[in-house]
């Protein structure tokens, strides 16, 4: 029996593994995100972020027109707007669908699965772009000074 290997270019993606504890952790707003696998690790299929959110953070009403964004909680309670979700629950928020959530008083830890990777420019593509980190209290000064020019 003859063995077909595909051509160097035509392979597709390599395999990729990250322990429980990896990826590179960013503090991105009042949370902490560790970010497991980006666009440049899945040819741009997929993203997917560990989130940690204090008790009573939320994410405003937005809506993404490039990606779908699914949420899967796995410690604490989160409420979705586009459906509610507690512990080991998933919520899913389809592209040019609005959504938001908050968190529950026990704070939480999720994960962000995005497809395809990406995010578009906003707060978590600033993230997986090379956002840099700005303490909460610093992000609370800059929103409460006057804008100029």
């Amino acid at each position: 029996m003859k063995t077909l290997r595909a051509p160097a270019d035509e392979r597709g993606l390599d395999p990729i593994s990250v322990p429980a504890d990896g990826g590179e952790a960013r503090w991105w707003g009042e949370g902490l995100a560790v970010i497991k696998v980006t666009g440049a690790d899945t040819g741009g299929q997929i993203a997917i972020l560990e989130i940690t959110e204090p008790p009573g953070a939320e994410a405003a009403r937005h809506v993404h027109h490039k990606e779908d964004e699914g949420f899967w909680v796995l410690e604490g309670g989160v409420t979705f707007e586009v459906g509610g979700a507690t512990a080991g629950d998933y919520a899913f928020g389809p592209r040019n669908v609005p959504h938001s959530y908050r968190v529950g008083p026990d704070g939480c830890r999720m994960l962000f699965i995005v497809t395809p990777a990406g995010y578009g420019g906003g707060p978590a593509g600033a993230l997986l772009l090379g956002g840099e980190y700005v303490p909460p209290i610093e992000q609370s000064r800059a929103r409460s000074q006057p804008r100029r020019g």
